[in-house]
């Protein structure tokens, strides 16, 4: 089919719409409301653009091309139209860029400037609005609050949890949780896929910057710091490195800078979660316990399960997660050998997931008394605390992490994408039952796409049926499944975020599937080059259960290493 944009003359699928005929040819129209892979609500009008014949203007979003369509995306006619929606957009915006979490990240924020706004035209009484603050996690900002219906689509259609959607009617129209109540008592779970989707700074992360600076600069305690296994390859990208360009030297140099004592990473706790839950699976299989094993390394899942599917909680594996870990471990193992009150130690964990704030401050996650993790910050959390400080990743030579806790496999570097728990878990469980490595590691059924996955993978005489999901969208499909008898698995792994990690809810703003991409082949190529593929040849790993753990599934690993879910546990 053929069309003209701006005079371009260009060949389209029929079927397609305008936007995406125009972004097909490098050329781009501004949104507000549009999400890749959803049908088109066309509520904000942004994307409108002139069709020749047209007596009105068309939203891009929700029209398809037609055979000869002649098309403007930036008339005169369009750009009036552009700049009178927003501002009237701005009419009842506060003015706080300076203040705001989102400043130079702001969607808004640069279509004002793309359209050169430079003073308020329409004057509306600001919006009377509470502020937010009740979830550990997520902060509501409903001031800030265009309406664009991204946070609801994305919670409703894509998580399937629907904790937010439009109250009221015309201009008393809000986006809340139901009654208006607070975030804590609503049924999120969390996850922050609503903050990354949001153009302005109506929702944000629980910041928790503060509290480690005053922790850094307090001379009576011992600052410590781990790193998931999907931030070296996400925090590159405030730092002008290309999109999942692994800079985990750097950023080990660059805590230490920073004033942390120690820097761990969040991956050999992957390799430790790995022997653990493994084992468990395995103990399960052998002797008739609860199936099909789900993985618990997900707050968000955890807290969908626990909210929505309560019949699952026996299902889900008792091991806590690599933050929380490596959290105890570093309270307990750690500050044994080194001497260390452990009421000193304030442990920090940077990850790519606002629900790892949640997790922190659950009661169930405390070892000997103390929480596993003091404080917990996002990847843009973090890109602002080194700019706070003029820490600059390019200024730094690689370093290795710390050990005792901080040698990994590349098993344990996969965890941050959808898919790389199980492949982790399959390396370590077939050795463990057969004492022989897969002469293939790579298992690629459950590998790159998003949604759900199958694979059956034989172990002696065992036919082991498992299942990969990201997004509880689809993670309720696979529940479904299974409570209705229609499937049969013994283990399946489930990301709350679609994608896994790479693309959590403390992960830079925005849904770019290029950059979330670019993160995954990253990690993957980082499992192609390194010698130590499988988790139970972690020897940091195995000198721990040899010196201090005992075994896999042993009383201490228990103690440190694992934790109990119940129904009620779900409330704040």
């Amino acid at each position: 089919m053929k069309i003209t944009i701006n005079n371009r003359h260009t060949e389209v699928k029929a079927g397609e719409t305008i936007l995406t005929a125009i972004k097909s040819i490098g050329l781009n129209v501004p949104t507000l409301c549009h999400i890749e892979g959803l049908f088109p609500s066309g509520a904000c009008r942004m994307c409108l653009v002139e069709i020749e014949g047209s007596k009105n203007l068309i939203p891009s979003c929700s029209v398809e091309v037609s055979e000869g369509m002649k098309i403007k995306t930036h008339s005169p006619r369009v750009l009036k139209a552009r700049k009178t929606i927003l501002e009237l957009l701005l009419a009842n915006h506060p003015d706080d860029c300076l203040y705001c979490d989102n400043n130079k990240h702001c969607e808004l924020q640069d279509l004002a400037e793309e359209l050169g706004i430079r003073h308020r035209k329409y004057k509306s009484p600001k919006t009377n609005v509470v502020l937010d603050t009740s979830s550990p996690a997520i902060v509501r900002n409903p001031a800030k609050c265009i309406l664009c219906g991204r946070c609801v689509r994305v919670c409703e259609e894509i998580q399937g949890v629907s904790a937010i959607d439009f109250v009221g009617r015309g201009s008393n129209s809000e986006i809340a949780p139901a009654f208006k109540n607070g975030l804590n008592i609503s049924s999120c779970v969390n996850c922050g896929q609503c903050v990354t989707a949001c153009p302005t700074g109506a929702l944000s992360e629980h910041n928790q910057i503060k509290e480690v600076l005053n922790a850094i600069n307090n001379p009576d305690l011992y600052v410590v710091i781990q790193h998931a296994p999907s931030i070296s390859v996400t925090i590159g990208e405030y730092f002008n490195y290309e999109p999942g360009q692994d800079v985990a030297g750097q950023l080990n140099a660059a805590l230490k800078s920073a004033g942390f004592k120690r820097v761990f990473d969040t991956s050999f706790s992957a390799d430790l979660t790995i022997m653990e839950e493994a084992s468990e699976l395995i103990h399960r299989v052998q002797n008739n316990g609860v199936l099909p094993m789900f993985t618990s390394c997900s707050p968000g899942w955890i807290k969908f399960v626990e909210q929505f599917y309560p019949e699952f909680i026996p299902n889900l594996s008792s091991c806590k997660s690599p933050q929380q870990m490596l959290g105890s471990l570093i309270k307990n193992y750690f500050a044994s050998i080194e001497n260390i009150d452990p009421s000193k130690i304030y442990s920090v964990s940077i990850m790519p997931c606002t629900a790892k704030k949640f997790e922190a401050q659950r009661t169930e996650m405390t070892s000997q008394g103390y929480p596993d993790i003091d404080a917990a910050l996002t990847t843009r959390e973090l890109a602002r605390l080194l700019k706070m400080l003029n820490v600059d990743l390019n200024t730094f030579e690689p370093e290795e992490a710390d050990s005792p806790l901080g040698k990994r496999t590349s098993a344990g570097k996969i965890f941050g994408s959808t898919g790389g728990v199980m492949e982790a878990a399959i390396r370590t469980a077939h050795y463990l039952l057969t004492k022989e490595d897969l002469k293939d590691p790579e298992i690629n059924q459950v590998r790159y796409e998003t949604g759900i996955r199958e694979a059956t993978i034989r172990i002696n005489d065992l036919d082991v049926n498992v299942a990969v999901a990201s997004g509880l969208g689809n993670a309720r499909k696979i529940l479904d499944d299974i409570k209705n008898g229609r499937k049969k698995y013994h283990f399946v792994e489930i990301m709350t975020c679609p994608g896994g990690c790479i693309a959590g809810g403390g992960q830079p703003y925005g849904i770019n599937t290029d950059k979330i991409k670019a993160r995954m082949n990253s990690l993957y190529e980082i499992d192609q080059k390194e010698p130590l593929r499988c988790s139970h040849h972690n020897p940091e790993v195995q000198k721990l259960y040899e010196n201090y753990l005992g075994s896999p599934l042993g009383e201490k690993s228990h103690r440190l290493l694992h934790t109990k879910y119940s129904e009620r546990s779900s409330n704040y």
